[in-house]
């Protein structure tokens, strides 16, 4: 480099040597005006003053001069200069935040801005780096800051110096080179706004709605629906094109995306004051995707996304962007929308895959429930009125259904199995029926799931975003009470008439009384004629509810639990139970039941303590969506029963947890 960049370089270094020498003779003077005897005195300390700074200056303007070389080895002198003339920030400076020198673009580029607290951090944060390393060949690190308005990316070269390798210290002489980055990210921005986002609109109760309206009036009334839509759909400047009757797509910027999320999707609302009027109730299913590489995938995941909220019952919208999906609306009861004629189509699909199987397993959610034990065993029944080899998998030791399988287990020892029979019965000729649940976590033995092809789902819980992909069949309906609701309606629909033993039918019985509460929550038209049906086939009802007859000690654990409760909202019971056990779930589940019986309570939350998490029960009489709720926290269920479960949490965390997410929920529905 030449004497003349040299000078530069150094010529802010000098300036501020010379400044203190300034002041250090005028002090000098002063002591010597005083003090006059000691002047010769003060002469000597001022040169060796003089001596040591010409030595100290010459030394740093080496090692600065050592720095550069090292840099630039095999840079001439030109490329070196237009180094210190970069057009971006550039600064030297030592770990202990002794800034050596700045370029002009870095003075003019920070002028308005205090650069000493970001320096300083810096400064720590590349010194730890570096001593992380321990080496002391020329390295290089790089990191991002937001200054101002602007992101910068900041790179460090750094070395060590002479002064380190003779003090045997880690000193080191850094290079700091401030990269804008902005206009790179703001261009980022632009062009994820600009991503393409398909969403699908689709009026769930099309064919009801039409049935029960004169024909003059449809036009009007569907003119009002798409009116409504349209409006909605002009205000993310978006497209809409109608793709069949009751179906439109709908396609906008990415941009637009906060915009219908910050607005919760008010055209759900729109839509059903529109007909409210008519004592009818019209409904939209919105599902809106952004994922995929083109187009194409962008619809293909938004009808995924659609799978997903008619499973769930309509009347809703589901965002899905990231892998995960986030839901709107569904905050009321659901509408019974279901036909005989599904029934009927599933029961004779499920007979041709059992006939074209060798065996079938049948298996439920994991603490399987009189509901998930009903529906196996009749299932279980059709397989062997078609001559098939079937077993049940179940837990045996679940403090819910312990009495009933010790009542069953002398005539159905051969049929029920644990995990590992089961894991070394199955193989890809076996079809493999999931009852209850449809969820891949919930299951028994999920490791079930990855044996076969051959799948089937029967569920009755809202779809969630866990459910079992891999099924060729799936027979998932919110409107009913229960899996064994279902499972009876299949029952009734196949070819070959089944006749259900008694023990089958008080089991599908009790399923149905379970999760209807004894007929009170839950319950349509359908829902009695599958208890008739049953009733014929020999149920007996005494008996069916003394297997829900609870001991003393268990009722008096309950009756502590409630006595416990504390309110929010006004409505809101929440109590602990903080002993662990077996039947830990079953007492929360009773005691949430309990809690709702009490006058001014509209929902209930029982937590427990299990062996390594904990277990949350939530019951409402229908004015809150406790599945909503519970969905929060990783469970699901229906919006007057739910439940989940929390791992590694305290039973103090967990209800802290669940009281956010109430308020979440409330302020939502705001």
């Amino acid at each position: 480099m030449s004497e003349k960049n040299n000078r530069k370089l150094f010529d802010n270094l000098v300036s501020r040597t010379k400044i203190y020498l300034v002041i250090i003779f005028l002090l000098l003077l002063i002591i010597a005006y005083l003090k006059p005897k000691i002047i010769i005195l003060l002469i000597i300390v001022y040169l060796l003053i003089l001596g040591y700074t010409y030595f100290a200056n010459n030394k740093r303007k080496s090692e600065i001069s050592e720095q550069l070389k090292d840099l630039t080895l095999t840079v001439d002198s030109a490329a070196k200069t237009t180094l210190i003339n970069a057009p971006f920030p550039l600064i030297i400076l030592e770990t202990d935040g002794n800034i050596i020198w700045r370029s002009s673009k870095y003075i003019t580029e920070f002028e308005n801005i205090e650069m000493e607290t970001y320096i300083n951090d810096l400064t720590i944060e590349m010194k730890n780096e570096i001593e992380k390393e321990e080496q002391d060949k020329k390295k290089t690190i790089i990191k991002e800051l937001e200054i101002g308005n602007k992101i910068y990316k900041v790179q460090c070269e750094f070395v060590k110096t002479k002064k380190s390798e003779r003090k045997k210290t880690h000193e080191y002489m850094l290079i700091l080179y401030f990269i804008d980055q902005t206009e790179k990210y703001e261009l980022q921005a632009e062009n994820e706004n600009k991503k393409t986002c398909v969403g699908i609109i689709m009026v769930d109760n099309y064919e009801e709605v039409m049935q029960r309206i004169d024909t003059e009036q449809k036009t009007q009334l569907m003119a009002k629906v798409e009116s409504s839509i349209y409006d909605w759909v002009n205000e993310t400047n978006g497209i809409l094109v109608k793709e069949d009757r009751d179906t439109y797509v709908y396609i906008f910027e990415q941009r637009n995306l906060e915009k219908i999320k910050e607005d919760k999707f008010v055209i759900l609302d729109t839509i059903k004051n529109l007909v409210r009027k008519d004592k009818m109730q019209l409904t939209l299913s919105i599902a809106i995707s952004n994922e995929g590489e083109n187009d194409k995938e962008v619809y293909k995941s938004a009808q995924s996304a659609m799978d997903v909220i008619l499973g769930r019952g309509g009347d809703q919208a589901v965002i899905r962007e990231d892998g995960k999906y986030q839901f709107f609306g569904g905050k009321v009861e659901e509408v019974e929308k279901r036909t005989k004629v599904k029934a009927r189509i599933v029961a004779h699909a499920l007979e041709e895959l059992m006939a074209e199987c060798q065996k079938v397993i049948i298996m439920g959610h994991t603490n399987p429930d009189i509901d998930a034990m009903g529906s196996a065993l009749g299932v279980y029944r059709l397989a062997t009125n078609l001559d098939k080899e079937a077993y049940i998998l179940t837990d045996f030791e679940t403090a819910s259904i312990k009495e009933f399988i010790e009542n069953i287990q002398e005539d159905y020892k051969e049929v029920l199995v644990n995990k590992e029979t089961a894991l070394s019965l199955i193989d890809n000729e076996t079809l493999l029926i999931v009852v209850d649940t449809h969820k891949t976590s919930y299951v028994e033995e999920p490791e079930l799931l990855n044996k076969t092809n051959k799948i089937v789902v029967i569920d009755h819980h809202r779809r969630g975003t866990d459910f079992i992909e891999q099924s060729i069949l799936t027979f998932q309906e919110v409107y009913a009470s229960s899996a064994s609701e279902l499972v009876t309606e299949l029952l009734q629909y196949t070819q070959k008439e089944v006749e259900l033993q008694t023990i089958e039918a008080e089991a599908l019985y009790a399923g149905i009384m379970t999760d209807t509460k004894n007929f009170t929550f839950k319950t349509g038209v359908r829902t009695f004629e599958a208890a008739a049906y049953l009733r014929r086939c020999g149920v007996d009802i005494i008996k069916v509810k003394k297997w829900f007859q609870s001991d003393l000690e268990s009722y008096n654990k309950i009756s502590e639990i409630v006595r416990n409760a504390e309110i929010i909202y006004e409505t809101i019971g929440i109590s602990t139970y903080e002993v662990q056990e077996k039947d830990t779930s079953l007492i929360c589940a009773k005691a949430a039941d309990e809690l709702l019986t009490i006058g001014n309570i509209t929902a209930s939350f029982v937590l427990g303590t299990m062996e390594d998490k904990i277990t949350i029960s939530g019951r409402s009489i229908g004015d809150i969506n406790v599945q909503m709720i519970l969905e929060k926290l990783g469970g699901g269920g229906h919006i007057t029963l739910a439940g989940a479960q929390l791992e590694n949490k305290t039973i103090e965390e967990a209800k802290q947890l669940l009281i956010e997410k109430i308020e979440e929920y409330f302020s939502e529905k705001e």
